[in-house]
């Protein structure tokens, strides 16, 4: 029985698994990495190296499986969400006129 889930970064599978998820482990619906940046809960464009663990390594291609020490398997609600800030910048916009030449 699985202890501990990663969601899919591409396609939001949901994958079980137990104790330290393997640097091989690959999304049995689409074939991409599961054990990379982009699956993991300190992932953060908006952090240097676009991650909040301030002792990691940088990690340049964040699709691909990597050696970090640090991966933790983001919950399904943040790794499934594929976000990119570009909705909140369309908000910003709207409430303060967008493009205005001053």
């Amino acid at each position: 029985m699985a202890d501990s889930l990663v969601v899919c970064h591409a396609c939001g599978r949901e994958h079980g698994f137990q104790g330290q998820l393997p640097r091989s482990s690959v999304c049995e619906g689409c074939g991409r990495d599961l054990r990379c940046c982009l699956n993991c809960s300190f992932h953060d464009e908006t952090a240097y190296n676009e991650c909040a663990e301030t002792s990691a390594d940088r990690v340049v291609d964040k699709e691909r499986a990597n050696f970090c020490d640090y991966f933790s398997a983001a919950s399904a609600a943040r790794a499934g969400s594929g976000a990119t800030g570009s909705s909140a910048l369309d908000e910003l916009e709207g409430l303060f006129g967008g493009d205005k030449d001053d």
